[in-house]
């Protein structure tokens, strides 16, 4: 009787380190899925999210269960630590789904079609930007975004260990160095419509000039519109391709800040 009772106790704390570990872990996934791209979306329910974090959270727990485990049950620092890790995961994620909001409004201004296509979706996004975003969002699911964020998650516990703060000067840098990579990322995906559209400006500014007479906003405007959309069609796999790219450099490295 005695033995039993010592086994229910070792089994007792057992699983108190087991649900201690497991929380700690969720606390960091459920964070970071909030903001995720796909499984973060807006139009995505409340209970579907918390499913997802649960299932995140038992492929995830198992691998770092070392890592958290070292952390004092009951403290209460882990609470808010953890929640910080999960929310710096999904932001660096995020911010590869505003780069593509940030190109759609660019080749929008760029082309005239700044109000097609626009209100369909739950974010307001000019012209394009549903397209892009759904169309970036499908092909990283289809490649297997689920798999990159389980190895992110688990290899984020080296850079940011549970139960500590990250330092804040670390922090500004890599998120100022995040920040402007997408705004970078945002104008090189919209530069061949910029270009294109500044050749196609200076040409009708000629036309006008040679031929006074000429209706040219009748003409230049549908025509400009026209070859937006016909440009779009041809270069968005490539522009998919190369924001594919440096979403998988930013999975492999997440953490790390440009000299």
């Amino acid at each position: 009787m005695t033995e039993m009772i010592t086994l229910l106790t070792q089994l007792s704390g057992l699983g108190q380190n087991v649900l201690w570990v497991g929380f700690l872990v969720f606390l960091r996934v459920g964070a970071a899925m909030a903001i995720l791209p796909a499984f973060g979306e807006q139009a995505v329910p409340p209970r579907v999210k918390l499913v997802i974090a649960l299932v995140f959270t038992a492929v995830v727990a198992p691998a770092v269960s070392s890592n958290v485990a070292s952390v004092a049950i009951g403290s209460t620092t882990p609470f808010v630590t953890e929640v910080i890790a999960g929310l710096l995961i999904g932001i660096g994620l995020r911010l590869f789904i505003h780069a593509l909001q940030i190109a759609a409004s660019i080749i929008a201004q760029a082309t005239t079609i700044s109000q097609l296509f626009a209100g369909t979706g739950p974010d307001p996004q000019p012209a394009i930007g549903n397209i892009l975003v759904m169309a970036g969002l499908s092909l990283a699911l289809a490649a297997g975004l689920h798999l990159h964020v389980v190895e992110l998650l688990i290899l984020s516990y080296g850079p940011l260990p549970a139960g500590q703060f990250p330092g804040a000067s670390d922090m500004a840098d890599w998120g100022l160095d995040q920040i402007s990579k997408a705004f970078s990322l945002g104008f090189s995906l919209a530069a061949p419509f910029v270009v294109a559209s500044f050749i196609y400006n200076v040409a009708i500014g000629v036309i006008n000039r040679a031929m006074p007479s000429l209706m040219v906003s009748l003409i230049g405007a549908p025509a400009l519109a026209a070859g937006g959309l016909l440009l779009l069609a041809v270069i968005t796999p490539l522009l998919l391709l190369v924001w594919m790219t440096a979403l998988e450099t930013f999975v492999a490295a997440p953490f790390q800040v440009s000299p």
